[in-house]
C-alpha cells in the first residue's frame, strides 16, 4: 500500500513540476517576444515597423527549433511531403510538422508508460511475455496512430470539398453572368455561403486576400488547386487560367463547366445506385438465405421424423 502511494505522489509531484515548467516557458517565450518587437521597432524607427503581409513557413519559437533540429533526419522531400499533408489535414501553421513529431513521440513513450504504471497501481504488475509484447505494440500504435488520424483528417476534408464545390460554382456563375469580375465573385461567393459550406469558403477568402495582396490571379488559383488536392477544383483553376489567357468569356466558360460537373454528379450517383445490388448480395447470402432454407425444410424434415421413425422402429421390432 504505502509503495503505491508513494508511486501516486510522484507522478503527482513529476506532474505538477511539468506543468508549471511548461506555463513558465510559454511566459517567459511571449515576453521575450513582446521585447523582441519592442526593440525592434526602437531600432528601426516608426517608418520601419509594418511587418510584411506575405506569410513565412519558418518556426520562431527556440523549443520547437531545437526539436525540429533534432527530429530533422529525412531529406527536403520528406519534410515538404510532411508538410503537404498537415496541409491537406487543415494544419497549416509552420509549427505544424513539428507538433506533428512531438505528439508522435509522446505517444510512442507515453502510452507504454501508462500501462507499466497503470498495471503496477493495480496491483498487477506486468510479466513474462506480456512485460515485451504489450508496450512495443503501444509505442506503435502511438507512432502509427497520428499519420492515421492525419489521413482521415485529409479525406474527409477532400470528400467535404467535393460535395461543396458544385453548389458554389453555380453561385459563382449567377455572380459573373450579373455583371461581377472574376475576384469580386470570388468574394461574393465566400460571404454567402459561409455558414452553409464554410470550406469552400475559407478557401475562396483566403484565395481574395491573396489577390488583393498583389499575388498573381493564376498563381493564387493554382496555390487554392494544391491546398485542396480535389481534381474538380483542379480542372476548374485550368479552365480560368486558359481563358483568361485566351481571352474567352469567363461567364460562357464557368456555365459549360458548371452543367459538366451537374453531369457527372449525376453519374457518380447513378453508378453508386448500380452497385446497391451487388453490395448487398453477400448480406442476404449470408443471413437470409440459411433462414429461408430452414424454414422451407425444417417442416418436412420433422413430419418425415414423425412417420418414418416409428416405421423403423416397428420393421426393427419384427425382424427381431
Amino acid at each position: 500500500m504505502s509503495t503505491a502511494l508513494d508511486l501516486i505522489i510522484q507522478i503527482l509531484t513529476f506532474s505538477m513540476v511539468f506543468v508549471v515548467v511548461l506555463l513558465g516557458q510559454g511566459a517567459v517565450a511571449s515576453i521575450l517576444t513582446v521585447r523582441r518587437r519592442l526593440g525592434d521597432r526602437q531600432e528601426r524607427g516608426p517608418a520601419a515597423v509594418r511587418s510584411s503581409i506575405v506569410r513565412t513557413d519558418t518556426v520562431r519559437n527556440r523549443f520547437l527549433l531545437w526539436v525540429q533540429s533534432a527530429t530533422a533526419s529525412g531529406g527536403p522531400k520528406e519534410a515538404t511531403k510532411l508538410r503537404r499533408d498537415l496541409s491537406l489535414a487543415g494544419f497549416d501553421q509552420p509549427s505544424a510538422p513539428v507538433w506533428y513529431v512531438i505528439v508522435r513521440f509522446s505517444l510512442a513513450i507515453g502510452l507504454p508508460l501508462l500501462l507499466i504504471f497503470g498495471a503496477s497501481l493495480a496491483g498487477k504488475p506486468l510479466g513474462g511475455i506480456g512485460a515485451l509484447v504489450f508496450p512495443l505494440v503501444l509505442c506503435g500504435l502511438g507512432l502509427v496512430a497520428p499519420r492515421g488520424v492525419i489521413n482521415n483528417r485529409a479525406e474527409a476534408r477532400r470528400l467535404q470539398m467535393e460535395q461543396q464545390f458544385p453548389d458554389a460554382l453555380d453561385l459563382m456563375v449567377v455572380c459573373v453572368e450579373a455583371g461581377l469580375g472574376l475576384e469580386a465573385a470570388f468574394v461574393r461567393v465566400a460571404t454567402e455561403v459561409k455558414e452553409s459550406h464554410p470550406r469552400i469558403a475559407e478557401e475562396f477568402g483566403r484565395m481574395s486576400n491573396e489577390l488583393t495582396a498583389g499575388r498573381g490571379r493564376a498563381e493564387a488559383l493554382r496555390a487554392m488547386a494544391d491546398r485542396v488536392n480535389v481534381d474538380a477544383v483542379k480542372s476548374f483553376v485550368a479552365l480560368l487560367i486558359q481563358t483568361d489567357a485566351l481571352g474567352v468569356s469567363i461567364a460562357q466558360s464557368l456555365r459549360t463547366y458548371s452543367v459538366e460537373m451537374r453531369q457527372n454528379r449525376f453519374l457518380k450517383a447513378e453508378e453508386k445506385a448500380m452497385r446497391i445490388p451487388v453490395l448487398i448480395t453477400m448480406p442476404l447470402v449470408a443471413c437470409l438465405m440459411p433462414v429461408i432454407v430452414i424454414a422451407l425444410l425444417l417442416p418436412p424434415a420433422i413430419d418425415l421424423v414423425r412417420n418414418l421413425g416409428p416405421a423403423l422402429t416397428h420393421s426393427q421390432m419384427g425382424h427381431k
